[in-house]
């Protein structure tokens, strides 16, 4: 199992381009399944996630040509309908084959994601969803069987608008001929991804960023290429470590637009920013100050940038506080920090941080994706050494991130088993 070493306290400076979206990648590679025609793929991030999201693909009858940044999804003789458990269990996001699926063949066996330590993140929303479309739902040795004589559009209220059930059902609604209308919907930068590539594709899809988004279906989709938009988590992420270590960061092809409440959030801790175009330029002279913030969908700070954000405040000059309202376990960085000796006190959806003027590197351990960034962010600007355990949750969601930070001045290298 692969650890990372980090010797802290160099600030990170230096010129870096946002890598593409993995949360926009996942739908928009799974919305090939709406078409036999070839759809080509650009700025793919090479993650874990995407090749299983690909590996997933083939599996289901795709043939499928994957190399750097780059992929192309190819029709094959024969879709599968049921979805294997072996992947789906390795990434929750394989959930959103079922809505293809469904509209296309008029049935689709899912096996339900299991919780995850952030949190159980039920299925529920998509499910009622599915109903109100047509389908019937029903249940087998842990998998989810849709299945529909005919599916017709209809207005689908969400109770909560979760990103991925919008996903879901946006791409159902591309395949049922006339208008579905989902209300209380995402409005999640990675939505506007997936809208721009069904429209592509010939739906006809508006209210995207908006609580009410219209999807007009056609029976027959095409194809096309896109380009996968920028990495607004990844981006985050960058900018939180360049203020954490009081360093000077210029990122490159990133969408600021995606980022305001980040930004004016890490304006508030004292970080001179720039935004020229598509150019963030961040620079950090001094310690931090304390800054609350409350997680919420988008735009409100994103709930992936929370563990990070709490990195940083550990480090701040007063009393801040963190509420988390999107996952109900999105806290477990909290004990990691902890033995570094972030001033951290955890109460539910809360947890209150006495920032310290420094932190000191010690052996810990990555117990999710967005944990093991914020233990990243808390070892760079460290004192001493941090060897991270289970960095595989973190290569997850950032692409060689061991040696883009050595490209800013970072003192990390990985340490294979």
């Amino acid at each position: 199992m692969d650890k990372f070493e980090i010797v802290g306290g160099k600030p990170l400076r230096g010129v870096m381009a946002a890598n593409g979206s993995k949360n926009a990648a996942l739908p928009i590679l799974i919305a090939s399944l709406l078409t036999d025609e070839a759809c080509e793929f650009t700025r793919v991030p090479a993650l874990r996630d995407i090749r299983t999201t690909l590996r997933l693909l083939e599996t289901l009858g795709k043939k499928v040509h994957h190399a750097g940044h780059r992929a192309a999804v190819l029709a094959s003789k024969t879709i599968k309908t049921r979805a294997d458990y072996h992947l789906v269990k390795q990434m929750r996001a394989s959930i959103l084959v079922a809505g293809p699926l469904l509209a296309r063949f008029k049935r689709a066996r899912v096996p339900i994601p299991g919780g995850c330590a952030i949190g159980l993140r039920p299925i529920d929303i998509h499910l009622s969803g599915f109903e109100r479309l047509g389908a019937r739902t029903s249940y087998s040795q842990g998998d989810v069987l849709l299945s529909a004589d005919s599916l017709h559009p209809a207005r689908i209220p969400l109770s909560f608008p979760s990103v991925g059930a919008t996903e879901n059902l946006m791409m159902a609604a591309a395949a049922v001929e006339g208008t579905t209308t989902i209300e209380n919907a995402a409005r999640e930068p990675e939505i506007d991804a997936l809208g721009e590539f069904l429209r592509l594709m010939g739906a006809e899809v508006s209210g995207t960023g908006t609580r009410t988004i219209r999807v007009r279906g056609r029976a027959v989709l095409r194809g096309g290429r896109y380009e996968i938009p920028a990495d607004r988590i990844e981006s985050g992420t960058f900018l939180i470590a360049a203020a954490a270590t009081r360093g000077d960061l210029l990122l490159e092809k990133a969408r600021p637009s995606d980022l305001k409440a980040v930004i004016g959030a890490l304006e508030r801790v004292g970080a001179k920013i720039l935004v020229q175009g598509t150019s963030i330029h961040l620079r950090m002279a001094g310690r931090p100050r304390a800054a609350s913030i409350k997680t919420s969908p988008h735009p409100g700070f994103p709930t992936d940038l929370q563990p990070p954000w709490m990195a940083l405040m550990s480090l701040a000059r007063g009393k801040s506080l963190v509420r988390e309202t999107i996952f109900e376990k999105r806290m477990l960085h909290a004990a990691e920090l902890a033995r570094m000796g972030a001033q951290i006190h955890v109460d539910g959806d809360q947890a209150r941080i006495d920032g310290v003027a420094a932190l000191n590197g010690a052996p810990v351990m990555a117990s999710d994706l967005r944990a093991g960034a914020a233990l990243v962010v808390a070892a760079l600007a460290a004192k001493g050494e941090t060897v991270i355990d289970r960095v595989y949750h973190i290569d997850r969601g950032y692409e060689r991130l061991e040696k883009r930070l050595r490209g800013l001045g970072a003192r990390v290298r990985r340490l294979s088993s």
